[in-house]
């Protein structure tokens, strides 16, 4: 194994969408980080799941976890709202300027509530292709690709990650991207990761991009790397502390192949910390 960096940053968000909370040590599984992604915003008229990628305000609010599976949520405002207060759908609403509720996790057996939108045969992969926000001549990741649940829902049914449950970015990705715009802030909340991993002095640019089809070892944990992350608009959005900046997205499409972070899925389940050493297999 070779030492790769050390953990520096945890995050957990417990919404869908929503800026997230750090964490000094978890457990990490078969569904990634417990309280992860554990609610969603529903939109009332599509009957459909909503992110960030739809629904941008969301990430102007901050979600932590209470421990008893109910979350409060910091609005943008200056106020707060709870997931068991009757007010919270009325409040999200209001926001995202649309009909709302927030839901929690359902099973996979509900294999409705997960469903895409589809006004038609093909609206929705013209919806899908919009939230990447692409310039004039630049390339779309390959849709065709999408796995099959994909193709009817909007995230893995039973579970609210697009994807999968876990997420890792690299310091070393984030500095790259830094020399080559540095007028921009590559603040790593933009990216959404699970982990931030603080790489060692002599790995430089896209590092994590070399791991997939590896083994990540992380504190007790181990993770197999299965794939790129590509970037969408999101990551160009306000949220606290970070302004709207669309030229971070031209960069990561231009230098990066589009793609900053890599996917991950837990291999066998451990305890993570920060400061824990991060090896590749």
């Amino acid at each position: 194994m070779i030492q790769v960096g050390s953990i520096k940053e945890i995050w957990r968000y417990p919404v869908k969408g929503m800026a997230g909370e750090q964490l000094r040590e978890c457990a990490l599984g078969e569904q990634g980080i417990p309280g992860d992604r554990i609610w969603a915003l529903r939109d009332q008229a599509r009957a459909e799941v909503q992110s960030c990628k739809t629904r941008p305000d969301l990430l102007r609010c901050v979600a932590r976890s209470r421990g008893d599976g109910h979350v409060d949520i910091a609005l943008p405002d200056g106020t707060s709202v709870a997931s068991d207060d009757r007010r919270v759908h009325a409040a999200l609403s209001a926001l995202v300027g649309r009909d709302s509720s927030l839901e929690a996790l359902r099973p996979a057996s509900d294999y409705d509530f997960f469903r895409r939108h589809k006004r038609d045969a093909h609206t929705w992969i013209e919806e899908l292709a919009a939230t990447f926000e692409r310039a004039p001549g630049e390339p779309l990741p390959d849709l065709a690709l999408l796995p099959p649940p994909l193709v009817d829902c909007v995230s893995m049914p039973g579970s609210f990650f697009l994807v999968t449950p876990l997420h890792f970015v690299t310091t070393a990705s984030l500095t790259h991207l830094k020399t080559l715009n540095p007028a921009s802030d590559w603040d790593a909340r933009r990216f959404r990761p699970n982990v931030l991993i603080e790489t060692v002095p002599a790995l430089a640019g896209l590092v994590e991009q070399a791991w997939i089809g590896r083994r990540i070892v992380i504190g007790s944990a181990t993770v197999d790397c299965v794939g790129a992350t590509p970037r969408c608009g999101a990551v160009t959005r306000a949220q606290a502390g970070l302004a709207t900046d669309t030229s971070l997205l031209r960069t990561v499409v231009r230098e990066a192949d589009q793609n900053v972070g890599v996917y991950g899925i837990s291999a066998a389940a451990g305890t993570v910390r920060v400061g824990d050493a991060v090896f590749i297999d």
